[in-house]
């Protein structure tokens, strides 16, 4: 339907166009006629306000205002479904804005918008000079310009404001105070071309809500006529107001659902910015790490974290895409370089196997925090006495003897040492000083500092004596057949976590420790300090796309997420509500801190990655693997194993942990149970026949673990 279809909504204008039967009801919503503004409430210093009603929903309350010609706006509280009725706006005198949680506030785009529709014939807003600076006359006064107008409470022509109460094609004007000059356009924008878009649009924030072919655009906040998943609450930075054109999924232009059941989606006609503004660089570029989610990293690095060659972004073979270097100038889609060009979690690349798609360029580094280190400390920093005051990510440390925003375990009171908001290490933390921080979000984190050059460093890895567990690592055996992690078969891993982003795809593993929190890799994240809105954990599942019908699944929302020690790779995820255990959903061991775990020991890895055609990739893989030394792997790694990375090796097969199973853990059977003994991280080979693969060794970090847990 043609977009002059909008124009039969303003009620009290004459002179309309002819224009087809109105909105088939089911299809458009009375909210489109509204901008609305969340957790606001707009107070009015005179006028009275109306009484609450009871409405079943907000497109209720949305109606009964376009039923009322004074009402321009309403407060609608989403807790008891109360509906208010304004007869003002933000724009109106007497008016001010105050957030309010319990109150959204929904107001008529024609009266706060500051571009036209089509000629403007609904234009109620406040713009009152003209094109020339000339200021515009009282429609109610006939002096200096004498007309035939006069205001009443349905045609909208209110104070000295520009209106175009004759549907004038050049759109809103008014007569001026200058005697020499009658009447003059006010020059303002149409919709479609006030706001222009840079790139690809992912930042055009205009206010044009129907398409290049006049479809109108189907709210972002509902889910009909067209089911999508981009829900304005999932993804805040993706700015998804009301019905306007956006690009949340990083198409070539912006776009949005229509309001025709028959055309799911289409491009807004929305103008491009000049030549200059669209070929200005990228502010941050990056070109040997990256920050973020790595959209600005201009680097060349060309293979995947396992070392598999990308494919070339201007070539269709042997994946067919539709991220063509023409169409992304902004996004250097050169040669096959990695490239975030989608806004996913890290840098990305189509590969050159046929059987593998995607995969992301996880052996790029993290660029370093921008935090100066000036001070160091010696062994863990327990006789460190210095003035630094600020975590290594530049968070201001909270006063020892002050309780908010965190209340401390320890205090000047019981610990002398703990002065002021230096860093201290009053625990004994063997990775450091630390403090608690100011950010209600981060309780605590470990200080800008640095070991000494010149302290000498000891093994901290010890064996263990037994230990006994009791309400962890144990599931139900599964001997049932085994269908055919690379090399793996569906197996049973009930302390297995699949991350799911905002669309709900599996991108890595985790392993659930308590009921509330999950131990992943770093590297899936873009930050520690990243939005997790949105973003999920499912348990209890076998499957990599389960139906909503697993009796076994949960879907948990990630609440926080907690960075680990310096250089551990480590990161650990709180959920927003306890997981409920079950013989489908269960907790996996912590090993004894700085536990060895014996060579040959057989271990198992789990995942919903890649099987490289060797498995099912469909549902979660295990594949056993036995540990072996440090020493042995480092004969073929040249050296390169660290005291906090383990070491397994495969049969002459390919098994192994590849591209999606990052996060996952490494499970080892001792002293009856499963123990996490290693988490998944990107490798420089994906399950190489013969090749040790190496994980992060989670005895080193046991403590932390337990510390992070306990103080939050």
């Amino acid at each position: 339907m043609n977009i002059c279809i909008y124009y039969q909504q303003v009620k009290g204008l004459r002179g309309l166009p002819d224009c087809p039967s109105p909105w088939p009801p089911e299809t458009r919503s009375p909210l489109n006629d509204f901008q609305s503004l969340s957790a606001m409430e707009l107070h009015h210093a005179s006028h009275r306000v109306e009484a609450w009603k009871t409405v079943m929903n907000v497109e209720e309350c949305a109606q009964h205002c376009n039923q009322h010609l004074d009402c321009r706006a309403f407060h609608f509280t989403p807790r008891n479904q109360g509906c208010q009725l304004l007869s003002w706006t933000q724009h109106s005198d007497q008016t001010q804005l105050q957030k309010n949680v319990e109150y959204d506030l929904y107001q008529k785009k024609d009266y706060v918008r500051d571009c036209i529709v089509n000629n403007g014939i609904s234009y109620r807003g406040t713009v009152s000079t003209t094109i020339g600076g000339i200021s515009c006359q009282h429609w109610n006064q006939k002096f200096p310009a004498d007309h035939k107008y006069t205001p009443n409470s349905q045609n909208g022509l209110e104070k000295n404001y520009c209106r175009n109460p004759d549907s004038d094609q050049q759109g809103p004007w008014c007569y001026t105070t200058n005697p020499k000059i009658r009447f003059q356009t006010c020059g303002i924008k149409t919709c479609q071309k006030a706001t222009c878009f840079t790139c690809n649009g992912e930042d055009y924030r205009g206010s044009l809500d129907y398409t290049e072919s006049g479809q109108e655009c189907q709210r972002w906040d509902l889910q009909y006529p067209h089911r999508h998943p981009y829900n304005p609450n999932k993804y805040p930075d993706k700015n998804l107001d009301d019905n306007y054109c956006r690009n949340p999924d990083s198409s070539e232009r912006p776009w949005c659902y229509t309001t025709d059941p028959q055309r799911e989606r289409e491009f807004c006609s929305i103008p491009r910015c000049g030549q200059k503004r669209r070929q200005s660089p990228p502010k941050h570029t990056t070109h040997n790490c990256f920050k973020g989610k790595g959209e600005n990293y201009r680097g060349t690095a060309n293979t995947t974290a396992t070392g598999i060659p990308c494919q070339r972004w201007d070539a269709q073979t042997p994946h067919q895409h539709h991220f063509l270097p023409e169409n992304y100038e902004c996004k250097d889609l050169r040669e096959n370089f990695c490239r975030n060009p989608d806004g996913s979690e890290a840098p990305w690349c189509f590969t050159s196997r046929p059987g593998m798609r995607v995969a992301f360029c996880f052996q790029i580094k993290r660029c370093p925090d921008d935090i100066k280190i000036e001070e160091c400390y010696y062994e863990n920093g327990e006789q460190y006495r210095g003035s630094v005051n600020k975590t290594r990510k530049g968070i201001i440390c909270q006063h020892w003897s002050q309780e908010t925003p965190h209340k401390p375990q320890f205090t000047p009171t019981t610990h002398p040492q703990l002065e002021e908001n230096f860093c201290r290490n009053p625990d004994g933390d063997r990775y450091g000083p630390w403090c608690y921080t100011m950010d209600p979000g981060t309780p605590f984190d470990y200080c800008a500092l640095k070991p000494c050059s010149n302290d000498p460093k000891t093994s901290i890895l010890a064996t263990s004596d037994p230990v006994l567990f009791q309400e962890c690592g144990k599931r139900e055996e599964r001997r049932s057949r085994l269908l055919r992690v690379v090399g793996g078969h569906p197996g049973n891993s009930p302390w297995t976590v699949s991350l799911r982003n905002r669309q709900g795809q599996h991108f890595c593993g985790g392993s659930l420790v308590k009921d509330q929190w999950v131990v992943s890799a770093l590297q899936c994240f873009p930050s520690c300090h990243a939005s997790l809105t949105g973003y999920e954990a499912w348990l209890g599942t076998l499957f990599k796309n389960p139906q909503s019908s697993d009796p076994g699944l949960q879907k948990i929302p990630l609440m926080k997420m907690v960075c680990g020690p310096p250089g551990s790779q480590l990161i650990m995820i709180k959920l927003e509500r306890p997981a409920v255990l079950n013989n489908r959903v269960a907790l996996i061991c912590l090993p004894p801190e700085s536990y060895m775990v014996p060579d040959n020991t057989q271990c198992e890895i789990a995942g919903w990655g890649e099987t490289n055609g060797t498995g099912n990739d469909t549902v979660l893989n295990v594949a056993r693997l036995r540990v072996i030394t440090n020493e042995e792997c480092n004969i073929k790694h040249r050296g390169k194993v660290k005291k906090n990375e383990l070491c397994t090796m495969s049969p002459m097969v390919p098994v192994g942990a590849c591209e999606g199973d990052y996060g996952g853990p490494l499970a080892c059977y001792t002293h009856d149970c499963w123990v996490l003994e290693g988490i998944i991280i990107p490798n420089r080979v994906c399950a190489r026949p013969g090749w040790p693969a190496i994980f992060l060794r989670i005895s080193m970090y046991v403590d932390w673990i337990n510390k992070v847990i306990k103080l939050s």
